[in-house]
């Protein structure tokens, strides 16, 4: 069995602002590199056997200031990146309203809003691979990974059951630099309490 310990990226000045980030690439702000600071010092007690990261810069900065902290190299993985939110990308909630008041009416009825980036459905999918790769590297290890809203909310669907819209229904994402415990076992995905 893999233990995942599935961690939010800190505080992005886009986070602060409300802003849609998606495969944007803004860094952690003051705030969110203190998040991770405090994070990895809590860390400092688990064993914990590798970190594994988005590779954008927001969750790669909150992961290597753990990994700094662990002692322990870095590694990217492709499929742990934000959802692409294509035109949406770096807009407001407000601004989105005014500029695709359809789509963003879709959304909040949890459709598909944007036009252009990715649907959940492939995000979650390809969070899914990332987090079985990882757990076929490390079939017993305790390993850190760093990533975002949508691909957390992705594993809360798939320990649960249910599909990434749901979920949408059901769950809010974590906080900055929060941490979900999850296992990985025969191609299963759970959360830990």
């Amino acid at each position: 069995m893999t233990t995942i310990l599935l961690v939010r990226h800190g505080e992005t000045d886009w986070n602060r602002d409300n802003r849609f980030q998606g495969h944007a690439d803004p860094p952690l702000n003051d705030r969110g590199r203190g998040q991770a600071r405090e994070l990895a010092a809590r860390l400092g007690e688990e064993e914990v056997d590798a970190v594994f990261t988005s590779p954008l810069r927001r969750a790669r900065e909150t992961a290597e200031i753990i990994g700094d902290a662990l002692v322990l190299p870095v590694a990217a993985h492709q499929g742990l990146r934000e959802v692409d939110v294509g035109e949406w990308q770096g807009l407001t909630r407000d601004e989105i309203a005014t500029r695709y008041p359809e789509a963003f009416a879709r959304w909040l009825g949890y459709g598909r809003g944007w036009e252009r980036g990715e649907t959940y459905e492939a995000m979650a999918e390809r969070t899914l691979d990332a987090v079985h790769d990882i757990s076929a590297a490390y079939p017993r290890g305790h390993v850190v990974v760093v990533t975002h809203g949508g691909p957390v909310r992705a594993l809360f669907a798939s320990a649960a059951g249910i599909t990434h819209t749901e979920a949408r229904r059901r769950t809010s994402v974590i906080a900055n630099c929060g941490v979900a415990h999850f296992a990985v076992e025969d191609g299963a995905v759970r959360a830990v309490d």
